[in-house]
Formats: structure tokens, sequence, C-alpha cells
């Protein structure tokens, strides 16, 4: 099953995250199918940057995203 989740990355204590989709088992920094956008939490406007169109035609494939993503996209709409 796809999951589109957030990929880790970033410094100690400066996180940093890519969107990402990728097998619901697979590890969260292992290998991804596909790259859609990234996040930064560290930015004060919690800036998301995401294609929407890849984005959307994921979900119509099958890929479901976390809760977390989920809720960062409607917050991003």
């Amino acid at each position: 099953m796809l999951k589109i989740k957030l990929s880790r990355t970033g410094k100690r204590n400066q996180p940093y995250y890519r969107v990402v989709v990728a097998e619901k088992r697979s590890k969260l920094t292992g290998q991804y199918i596909d790259l859609l956008g990234n996040y930064d939490p560290n930015d004060p406007k919690n800036k998301l940057t995401i294609d929407k169109k890849r984005y959307a035609d994921w979900i119509t494939k099958g890929a479901k995203p976390t809760d977390t993503v989920r809720q960062l996209v409607a917050k991003q709409k």
C-alpha cells in the first residue's frame, strides 16, 4: 500500500521534511517512489511547498496521505 508521508532530513534540532510517496512499510528515511514537495517547520509561516497536481494524481491512484500530511495540505488551501 502506498502512503504520502513526511521524510525527515536536516540537522539535529533543525528538522526539514520532504513530502514523498512511499510504501507503507518502508523506513522513514528510506527509498521513495516520488517526491511531491517539502515542509519547513522552522519557517515562521510553516512553509509547505507541494505540487498539488501530482498530489491529486497519487490520491486518485490509491495512495493515502498520513494524518499529518492531510492536515498540512488542508491548512494550505
